[in-house]
C-alpha cells in the first residue's frame, strides 16, 4: 500500500516539473518566433528606406526616370544623378550603419558601458588625426587619397587603447579600457586640433570631413572598403556566444571555459575594422552606435546572438532615414547625416542618462 503511494507522489511531482518544462519551450519558441518576425520587419524597414533614399534628393526625379536609373541607366541627366551619386550613396549608408549599429553593440559589451559608442577608444580620433596628417604632410585632398590614412588611423588608435589598457597583470578589462579610451582620444584631439590651428588647408579639409556624411564623390572607395567591413561583420558575430559568457563577468566566463582575453581580443580587433573603415569613407558618423544597441536591447533582451543582427538592421535604416531627411529639410541644399543624426541623439543621449532603467545591459 506505501509503495503505491509512494509511486502515486512521485508521479504526481513529475507532472508538473514535465509541464513548467513544457511551457517553458512553449516559451522559448514564442520567443523565438517574435524575434524572427522582428528580424522580418527591420528587413521592410531597411528595404524601404532605400527605397527612400534612391527617390528622395534634391531634385525632384520622376519614379520612372528613377527605375530607368537604376534598371536601365543611359546618358539622361536624372539617370546618371541616380546611378552616380544616388545608389552609391544608399550603399554607403547602409554599410555605414550595419557597421556602426554591430560595433556600438561590441563596444557597450566589452566595456559593460550602457553609455561607450566607438568614440570611446580612440577610432574617431585616431582616424581624425591621421586625415589632418595626410593634408598636413602630403598635400592630399582627395577622399580617395587619404582613405587609407583613416583607416590606418583608427586601427592605430584602437591598438594604443587596448595596449595601455591591457597593462597589469590583471589585462584588460572595461574599466581600464574606458579610461585608457578617454585619454588617448583626447591627446589625438589635442594634436589634431594644433595642426588645424596652423594650416589654413588642412583645417578647411578637416572640417569637411568632421561633418559626417554618407556621399561619395567616387564610388570605387565602397570596393576599397568593402572586404575589410565584411571582415569586421564575419567578426563580429562570431563573437556573440563569448559575449553572452562576458556579459556575466570575466570569472563566470572563464568558469565556462571561454578565453575572456582572446574573445576580448577578437572583439576589439571588429570594432577597429568596422568603425574604422566607415570613418574613413564618411568622417565621424556619431550617435548610432550609442542610441541603436538600447533600442535592440528592448526587443531582444541581453541575448547578442539577437541583439546583434537587430543592431546591424536598425543602425543601417536609422542613418538612410536621417539622410533622407536631412535632403528634405534644407531643399535645394541638404543637411549632413552626421547633423541629422546629433540632432536625434543627443535628446535621446540625455533621456539616457535620466532613466537609468533604459541604459541598464
Amino acid at each position: 500500500m506505501s509503495g503505491s503511494a509512494t509511486a502515486g507522489s512521485a508521479r504526481a511531482s513529475v507532472a508538473p516539473a514535465s509541464e513548467a518544462a513544457a511551457a517553458g519551450a512553449r516559451r522559448l519558441r514564442d520567443r523565438r518566433r517574435t524575434r524572427l518576425i522582428g528580424l522580418a520587419v527591420l528587413v521592410g524597414v531597411l528595404l524601404a528606406a532605400c527605397v527612400l533614399s534612391v527617390v528622395v534628393g534634391a531634385k525632384t526625379i520622376p519614379l520612372h526616370d528613377v527605375w530607368a536609373g537604376v534598371f536601365a541607366p543611359g546618358d539622361a541627366e536624372n539617370h546618371r544623378i541616380v546611378q552616380e551619386l544616388r545608389l552609391p550613396r544608399t550603399v554607403v549608408g547602409v554599410l555605414a550603419g550595419v557597421c556602426l549599429g554591430l560595433a556600438g553593440a561590441l563596444i557597450q559589451g566589452h566595456t559593460r558601458n550602457p553609455i561607450a559608442d566607438p568614440g570611446i577608444l580612440g577610432i574617431t580620433h585616431g582616424a581624425a588625426l591621421a586625415v589632418v596628417l595626410s593634408v598636413y604632410t602630403f598635400g592630399i585632398t582627395s577622399l580617395y587619397g587619404f582613405i587609407w590614412f583613416g583607416f590606418g588611423g583608427a586601427l592605430l588608435g584602437v591598438l594604443a587603447v587596448f595596449a595601455i589598457g591591457s597593462l597589469g597583470k590583471g589585462g584588460p578589462t572595461p574599466v581600464t579600457l574606458a579610461l585608457a579610451g578617454m585619454a588617448i582620444s583626447h591627446l589625438l584631439q589635442a594634436i589634431t586640433s594644433g595642426l588645424t590651428l596652423v594650416d589654413q588647408q588642412t583645417r578647411d579639409m578637416y572640417r569637411f570631413w568632421q561633418v559626417g556624411s554618407i556621399a561619395v564623390d567616387d564610388p570605387g572607395v565602397i570596393g576599397q572598403v568593402l572586404p575589410f567591413l565584411l571582415a569586421g561583420v564575419v567578426l563580429c558575430l562570431a563573437s556573440a556566444f563569448s559575449l553572452n559568457a562576458l556579459a556575466l563577468g570575466d570569472d563566470v566566463a572563464r568558469s565556462l571555459g571561454h578565453n575572456v582575453q582572446r574573445s576580448r581580443r577578437i572583439g576589439i580587433a571588429a570594432i577597429a575594422v568596422l568603425v574604422g573603415g566607415v570613418v574613413a569613407i564618411c568622417g565621424p558618423i556619431g550617435f548610432v552606435g550609442l542610441i541603436v544597441p538600447h533600442v535592440a536591447r528592448y526587443f531582444t533582451g541581453a541575448d547578442y546572438r539577437w541583439l546583434l543582427p537587430f543592431a546591424g538592421l536598425m543602425g543601417a535604416s536609422l542613418v538612410l532615414l536621417a539622410d533622407v531627411l536631412g535632403r528634405m529639410v534644407a531643399r535645394p541644399s541638404e543637411v549632413q547625416v552626421g547633423v541629422m543624426l546629433a540632432m536625434v541623439g543627443a535628446p535621446f543621449f540625455i533621456a539616457l542618462v535620466r532613466r537609468r532603467k533604459l541604459a541598464r545591459l
